[in-house]
């Protein structure tokens, strides 16, 4: 990032009055230039890779393409982009293995505006930045208990990229048909998914994919960024 220049930044934010918060607080700082607004996981990825922001503020609970999918998506894409994930979901195992996919940053949505900005301004220089309690407690979790890759054991299975998809869109209450055509696979592709999605989590139903995709913050409930 240059120096003399405003810190460009993508704005991922689903919940219109949360992103109008945070347009306004950015908008407020001479260091900051919103380039771009991504109203779901989606749009961030299309918008991100063709806008090259400084820094991308990544929401999670977002419809069509969650956060943390999109996330992954965009440093597949681009492995020097720099995201900054807002989050209301902060287990521990989850914030390690976003922070080794290349996850610049950690905040908590009960953050303060002051925390944001000096996060924004941490990862656009290139350095980490975790909110204090996320620190503290990754710091505490240092010695637990690791799987094969060395990483923090977590409840949930791991999903590939487009089972993680379909399982957002199925809990979301998307029928196969859409499934498909956001996706663009056929509809057969869409029923093998959603078999292989109950096979490797042993469940039976479309209500128990969708409470499991609640439990592990596929999809989540909405938590208000308090803007202070």
């Amino acid at each position: 990032m240059n120096a003399t220049r405003p810190i460009s930044i993508l704005l991922a934010e689903d919940h219109v009055v949360v992103r109008q918060g945070l347009c306004a607080l950015l908008a407020a700082d001479p260091n900051f230039v919103l380039v771009g607004e991504a109203h779901n996981g989606r749009e961030a990825v299309e918008m991100a890779l063709k806008l090259k922001p400084d820094v991308i503020v990544m929401d999670i609970a977002m419809p069509v393409l969650n956060g943390l999918e999109a996330t992954r998506q965009i440093l597949v894409a681009n492995p020097k982009a720099k995201v900054l994930i807002l989050s209301a979901h902060s287990d521990d195992a989850y914030i390690e293995r976003m922070s080794a996919a290349g996850v610049a940053g950690f905040l908590e949505k009960q953050t303060s505006a002051a925390i944001l900005a000096k996060a924004i301004k941490e990862v656009a220089k290139g350095r980490s930045f975790f909110s204090p309690s996320i620190a503290k407690r990754m710091a505490n979790t240092a010695g637990g208990p690791r799987d094969r890759n060395g990483m923090l054991k977590a409840d949930a299975t791991r999903l590939t990229s487009r089972e993680a998809e379909v399982l957002q869109l199925v809990a979301e209450g998307a029928a196969n048909k859409q499934i498909a055509a956001a996706l663009g696979i056929s509809i057969k592709t869409v029923e093998k998914h959603r078999q292989h999605l109950m096979d490797k989590l042993d469940i039976r139903n479309t209500a128990g994919l969708t409470r499991y995709a609640m439990a592990t913050g596929v999809i989540e409930s909405r938590v208000h960024l308090t803007i202070v």
